[in-house]
């Protein structure tokens, strides 16, 4: 389940399609090459969202991940210690 609070890393691990998804929305680091410390909450907050549309971005990507939307799994994100390949 995604939380808030979820580390990043974890979170494009375990939810690849969460890369896309946080792009769409703003959160474009995720996917620039440089690791990524912290939780999915910090790294909204960095990028100016409040804790509404942070709620709304983890209650969106649980509706995702359980529908299992095949169009939006379709990305495959590993994660090596020096850059993210999508």
């Amino acid at each position: 389940m995604i939380t808030k609070t979820i580390e990043i890393e974890d979170l494009v691990r375990d939810y690849p399609f969460s890369v896309r998804y946080l792009m769409e929305k703003g959160i474009k680091c995720i996917a620039c090459g440089e690791p990524i410390w912290g939780t999915l909450e910090e790294a909204a907050l960095e990028k100016g969202f409040d804790g509404t549309a942070i709620q709304s971005f983890v209650d969106e990507m649980n509706q995702i991940a359980q529908s299992g939307d095949s169009v939006n799994n379709q990305t495959k994100a590993k994660i090596s210690p020096t850059r993210l390949d999508l």
